[in-house]
């Protein structure tokens, strides 16, 4: 994984920093989407809010991560594809948010379909996002 690690900052001209090598370690480990909060957890006291913050913006920016809008106005966080540039998103899939146990998926599988604007109007991102139940929920 340390490689992995290594490659995606070295491709995206990013030194390497204690946080940005744990904070990846999360998403890669995460087959799912994150929170800032889940972060600030899972990185314990190692690094403080404002680092987690700037790291987080840091990745964003350079097309390493992407967001996801939630119901409650929060933000949760999953890794990009590769495909992903800096200021280039590429992520044009469905995001699937269980609701009984909370897990947010990338459904790569699952694209976008074309939507059509009226005259004039120009969109620069298209999110869409299903609530149900996750493959491991409707087993139990």
């Amino acid at each position: 994984m340390q490689e992995a690690i290594q490659e995606i900052l070295k491709k995206n001209q990013l030194s390497v920093t204690g946080s940005r090598v744990k904070i990846l370690e999360l998403f890669l480990d995460q087959p799912g989407a994150l929170a800032h909060g889940d972060i600030e957890r899972k990185t314990g006291e190692k690094f403080d809010r404002v680092t987690v913050y700037r790291t987080l913006q840091v990745f964003l920016n350079k097309g390493i991560i992407h967001s996801i809008p939630t119901a409650d106005n929060s933000v949760l966080y999953a890794l990009c594809k590769d495909d992903c540039g800096e200021g280039h998103h590429h992520d044009n899939h469905v995001h699937f948010v269980c609701d009984k146990c909370g897990n947010t998926v990338c459904l790569d599988e699952v694209t976008v379909p074309a939507i059509r604007l009226p005259r004039g109007y120009k969109f620069s991102q298209v999110q869409v996002v299903i609530n149900g139940k996750c493959k491991d929920c409707t087993r139990e």
